[in-house]
């Protein structure tokens, strides 16, 4: 954990890995880059992030709460929580078809323990106020068990490329319909959820959410736009 004395050098640390993986990837940024540019010692970023995921984990943090608000702008307020619920998946999976560098961050966050048990234990709270009607029986904590096979389906499918066989529309039916049967969604409700994502221009709302996201990364950690967007 950072102490005061160390904030400026984790703010900078912060800086150049955010900017880094909006740029080139997280796999292709390495340790010793952040470290050179970052004008740190070794020593001194394992004190504050231990590795590399450690970063990862703090990125994520800002990324989803960031994201799910924007999206949550770019859905309806009158809308149903479930068809809320159904764009924010949509989004998030549509972002890693509109740009590569988001793919990997996105896929590395549903990997590493540390960030992985960060997006569950924070989407379960969510998806119990979504889908405790439909399970009224189910605790807090047997959402977060379900979000832990719900968390792999929507990493698989990320982590898969759409082509011509496997579109972006065939990847979401397939992943609300199992989420949403998951968590006990009646049929009939799951068709209308998935028709009205298809009535969506979902990647132009998308985009919109990229770029905003994008400038609120940018914004938080100070660092320039230019060869990002």
């Amino acid at each position: 954990m950072a102490t005061s004395l160390s904030e400026p050098t984790k703010k900078r640390i912060l800086q150049v890995c955010v900017k880094l993986f909006l740029e080139q990837g997280y796999k292709k940024t390495t340790m010793a880059e952040i470290i050179e540019k970052s004008s740190v010692s070794s020593s001194s970023f394992q004190n504050i992030f231990r590795a590399k995921d450690g970063v990862l984990t703090e990125l994520v943090q800002f990324m989803f709460e960031n994201q799910f608000s924007m999206a949550r702008s770019a859905a309806s307020t009158m809308l149903p929580p479930v068809y809320v619920y159904a764009v924010e998946t949509a989004i998030q999976m549509t972002l890693t078809e509109l740009n590569e560098n988001l793919r990997e961050i996105y896929i590395e966050a549903y990997t590493q323990k540390e960030a992985c048990e960060y997006i569950q234990r924070e989407t379960a709270k969510e998806l119990y106020q979504i889908f405790r009607s439909y399970q009224p029986d189910l605790t807090e904590r047997d959402f977060y068990e379900l979000e832990i096979g719900s968390a792999g389906i929507m990493r698989g499918y990320m982590a898969h490329p759409c082509d011509a066989e496997l579109t972006l529309e065939k990847k979401l039916r397939l992943f609300f319909t199992m989420s949403l049967r998951a968590y006990n969604v009646p049929e009939e409700e799951i068709g209308r959820v998935i028709r009205f994502v298809e009535g969506l221009d979902i990647r132009a709302i998308s985009e919109q959410v990229m770029q905003k996201l994008f400038k609120a990364l940018a914004m938080h950690y100070e660092f320039s736009l230019q060869g990002i967007m």
